[in-house]
């Protein structure tokens, strides 16, 4: 049975039921200093009926002024409870949907991965994630305050003047009306918000990247051009969003504001006799003052919840964009035992590959890889040479064919190694963390940088920028390729490894990755370089997206 795809609802109400424990409690610490509150404002007009209606002193209304003081510290005690409780659950669904998105991009593969944008992806981890900490913090445990707490004053109101308790009925439900109109047009506003965010960091990401060409064309100005137009752009957005949760907090002071106000009207004309009608003849000082002090409490948790309004609405324009990934199709790993020595770690049959506007890329393909096999696979741009690898490497499920892996580690070489801002060592050390320095100097060695080495004055600390920024593109390639050889993988999937290469380099290359298949590994690599074809043990070209074996002459 297919699962049901992810809607942003679904996803948020499947992280908040993660944290229900915390969520319910930081709700419960809510409707408790919401009881505390109402305490306090009954207290409060008890006294002042006490005081000037039946010429009490002070003194003799010490236990009641004790039992407010009660009330105030213990409303803040479960108002900073509250705050604690509810910002630990928020942290802690982050922190979960964050590991949850990144696995979902590791499960997706760095082919999927390959036509993203980075920033855009870097904004969903980051900003969109951190966008949910308004929802789960504050609006998810104010919802079910509103739903509570009213209730109780409303039923306190009655118990004191229930014509009162009845226009604060009628009124109540007018606020959440408006509210939710307001919030849909909302949702929609944070929906583009959260794309244009998405785009923007993208956009700025790709000039910065491309500053030294962008230079070299003389187009720096038209760059600077196109990155003010999309910051103004967002800056557009924001405020639309901005406008439209003023425009829900108005509405809700409004309604509340005229709704307070009739009842203040009800309370002086019911007070000085000019209302007749109900319980209004029977209205006292204590009442009165009460149910006027009530109203603004009964409206309270609306108002606040107003004001996280706004937090909804972008939890759920930043979850559109998360399950958007989170329903990609993930790429079914095979998982079977490793066979004994000797048998195959990869078989292909009837195996075809298409992708959405392009149709068939490769197939059909029956190929059967063995364990120390050397490989080489050859063809024109485009033939689908990497995409066979990708096969091999897990990071593609066939359209349609039998595909039966082993899964052994393996270690795998783009065309564009990915390398990060750090010393040299600090990327050999991705490797293999342990991995000591005499190792360090043997792999690069193997990978022909060790006359480099010995030319830089700091050695292995020697600082690169992101994608190897300060090397050659041959120099990143072969840091890579030492990077391959202090791995422990059984599997070495490389992606044109000696491009970039000199004649006299890539021969040393090749002999490094002959040498260190000969210890058991199994090799396969696609290049169109004669020398590496001529090394390899087996030779499979593909044309036009179909494998034939070549047969080495004798």
């Amino acid at each position: 049975m297919m699962e049901q795809p992810l809607t942003a609802r679904s996803w948020l109400k499947m992280l908040a039921n993660l944290e229900r424990r915390r969520l319910n409690l930081a709700a419960f610490l809510g409707v408790l200093a919401g009881l505390q509150t109402v305490i306090i404002v009954v207290g409060v007009a008890w006294l002042v009926d006490q005081l000037v209606v039946h010429q009490q002193t002070p003194h003799q209304l010490v236990s009641g002024l004790a039992v407010l003081a009660f009330c105030v510290l213990g409303r803040g005690a479960c108002q900073w409870g509250q705050e604690v409780v509810s910002l630990e659950a928020s942290l802690r669904i982050r922190q979960y949907a964050r590991r949850q998105m990144l696995d979902k991009f590791w499960v997706l593969g760095p082919v999927w991965l390959a036509y993203r944008q980075s920033g855009g992806l870097a904004t969903q981890a980051v900003e969109n994630i951190e966008a949910l900490d308004g929802y789960f913090a504050r609006f998810y445990t104010q919802l079910r305050i509103t739903v509570f707490l009213p209730l109780v004053i409303l039923c306190v109101v009655a118990r004191l003047d229930y014509l009162v308790a009845i226009f604060l009925l009628i009124s109540a439900p007018i606020i959440p009306l408006f509210m939710a109109l307001v919030g849909m047009g909302a949702e929609r506003v944070n929906r583009e918000q959260f794309a244009a965010v998405a785009r923007l960091s993208a956009h700025f990401l790709d000039r910065v990247r491309g500053m030294t060409t962008l230079q070299l064309f003389g187009r720096t100005q038209s760059a600077h051009r196109d990155v003010w137009w999309a910051t103004d752009d967002y800056r557009r957005l924001s405020m639309r969003t901005l406008r439209l949760a003023f425009l829900s907090s108005a509405v809700l002071e409004f309604f509340a504001s005229v709704a307070i106000a009739v009842v203040a009207m009800y309370v002086g004309f019911g007070l000085l006799g000019y209302i007749d009608y109900g319980p209004s003849t029977s209205l006292t000082l204590f009442s009165g003052l009460a149910v006027l002090l009530l109203a603004p409490e009964f409206f309270q948790p609306l108002r606040t919840l107003s004001q996280h309004y706004h937090d909804r609405a972008t939890a759920l324009g930043a979850a559109e964009s998360l399950v958007t990934v989170l329903n990609e199709s993930s790429i079914q790993r095979s998982s079977v035992p490793t066979p004994a020595s000797g048998r195959h770690i990869a078989y292909l049959e009837g195996i075809y590959v298409e992708y959405p506007g392009r149709g068939r890329v490769l197939g059909p393909v029956n190929l059967t890889v063995n364990q120390g096999d050397v490989i080489a696979i050859s063809g024109p741009s485009g033939s689908g040479k990497s995409t066979l690898l990708a096969l091999l490497a897990g990071f593609l499920s066939p359209s349609q064919g039998e595909l039966e892996l082993t899964a052994p580690h393996y270690a795998w070489l783009d065309q564009q190694p990915a390398l990060l801002h750090g010393s040299l060592a600090d990327n050999l050390r991705l490797a293999d963390p342990t991995v000591d320095k005499t190792a360090m100097l043997a792999a690069l060695s193997k990978a022909g940088l060790g006359e480099l080495l010995s030319q830089l004055p700091d050695g292995l600390d020697t600082l690169i920028g992101e994608r190897g920024l300060g090397l050659s593109g041959g120099q990143a390639q072969r840091l890579a390729l030492a990077r391959i050889y202090l791995s422990d993988a059984s599997l070495i999937l490389l992606d044109e490894p000696t491009a970039s290469l000199d004649n006299d380099t890539e021969e040393m290359v090749i002999q490094a990755l002959l040498n260190w298949a000969g210890e058991g590994r199994t090799l396969v690599m696609a290049t169109h370089h004669p020398m590496a074809i001529s090394a390899a043990r087996r030779h499979l070209r593909v044309r036009e997206g179909l494998l034939e074996e070549v047969a080495y002459e004798a």
